[in-house]
């Protein structure tokens, strides 16, 4: 078998890169707006400055660091990967991980097959309370979809009033367990949420456990949270949703029924 030759090679290297200079113009006008240099913004992707070295030099990334890049800078991260073109990084893991011929899930996953989850994919108004806010509640929108090259459920959360916090990860579903798992992981970092199956209306209910910024650091925070699969969200139906909020009286008692149909148990001292 000959070699391959090396300036072809890099010619086909050379053009992948120039598709990617319309993301890259959308990456750096929203540094210069945001004032973030090359290492502010590896230190708010949680990426090693290298990462965000190789990315400006329209190199091949993950799709996991275009995620984060977009959330800290406000940008449609749906725009900026079909701008960057040429797909993630071939390397990004072992195929062996990738699920029995690219049909199946991969066992630590749960083995499950798209044609046996078909019925979680879509869209989904997620409630949970605020934080920080008393007596509040935050929605926004969760996607799901079928991923092929990584065969598994992949969600991505959108519309979220602190978007920079936005989540992307991958669904894990026990075959012997009536809850299920939404787990994203980056860099050591995890969060988990378990919610029951989801029931002919449509719904999921469990918990959040993750990270909540106050003040100067970050706090562990768990609360109830609940999944609603709705073929339609108005924009005006998600964000920061007080008692003054026209949706208040209908989303609460949706929350409250996690905690008093026996969903999720919240144990104290």
């Amino acid at each position: 078998m000959s070699n391959p030759d090396p300036k072809a090679t890099d010619r086909a290297t050379s053009k992948v890169r120039h598709t990617r200079d319309a993301a890259l113009a959308m990456i750096r006008t929203a540094m210069v707006e945001k004032k973030m240099t090359q290492a502010a913004l590896a230190d708010a992707s949680d990426c090693h400055e290298k990462t965000i070295q190789n990315l400006m030099r329209g190199k091949a990334v993950r799709d996991q660091t275009l995620f984060d890049v977009s959330m800290v800078l406000g940008l449609d991260y749906e725009a900026v990967k079909q701008a960057w073109g040429g797909g993630e990084d071939a390397s990004v893991g072992p195929m062996d991980l990738k699920g029995e011929g690219g049909a199946v899930a991969p066992v630590y996953m749960g083995a499950y097959t798209r044609a046996a989850v078909d019925h979680y994919i879509g869209s989904y108004l997620t409630l949970r309370p605020a934080f920080t806010v008393p007596n509040s509640l935050v929605a926004y929108r969760t996607d799901v979809v079928w991923d092929p090259e990584w065969p598994s459920l992949l969600f991505e959360e959108r519309d979220r009033p602190d978007a920079p916090y936005a989540h992307r990860g991958r669904l894990y579903i026990p075959a012997s367990s009536s809850f299920i798992h939404f787990v994203s992981l980056t860099k050591g970092a995890m969060r988990m949420i378990v919610v029951s199956q989801i029931d002919q209306g449509g719904v999921m209910r469990g918990l959040i456990t993750t990270l909540n910024k106050h003040r100067a650091s970050f706090t562990p925070v768990s609360a109830p949270i609940v999944y609603v699969k709705r073929d339609e969200l108005a924009a005006a139906d998600l964000g920061e949703i007080g008692p003054g909020h026209a949706r208040y009286g209908d989303y609460r008692p949706l929350l409250e029924d996690a905690t008093g149909q026996g969903y999720v148990r919240l144990v104290g001292l």
